[in-house]
């Protein structure tokens, strides 16, 4: 079931960044851990910005690709979580997985077929 339209994900994509460049702060986070997380707000900011749905600016990154962008985020942020955790950083191992266990469900449900046309 696609209840998530382009419009919705855009949303939903704009306020995850938020939380991301919050996080540092939210969690505490030091090093590698706060280093990373900056950089994947960086990242998530840039694609959405690219992305031709509503919400993004550039527009040159097809709605679908960014979908599959995302499925690769998720499995790259689960293998950063199992990578913090074997290193000692629990806050790092329970963040990402969470983060990309959030990110697959948006996009399982998001309706990546539909978007509207241009005017």
């Amino acid at each position: 079931m696609k209840i998530i339209s382009s419009k919705m994900h855009g949303i939903i994509d704009y306020l995850l960044i938020a939380f991301v460049f919050a996080s540092p702060t939210i969690f505490n986070m030091e090093g590698a851990l706060c280093t990373i997380t900056y950089i994947l707000g960086g990242v998530h900011l840039a694609v959405t910005l690219s992305t031709d749905f509503e919400l993004g600016l550039i527009k040159v990154i097809p709605f679908r690709i960014h979908g599959l962008l995302e499925v690769v985020v998720t499995i790259t942020l689960a293998i950063l979580a199992t990578w913090f955790y074997s290193n000692g950083y629990e806050t790092g191992f329970y963040y990402y997985m969470v983060l990309a266990i959030v990110i697959i469900i948006v996009f399982i449900l998001t309706d990546f077929k539909t978007i509207p046309k241009r005017k």
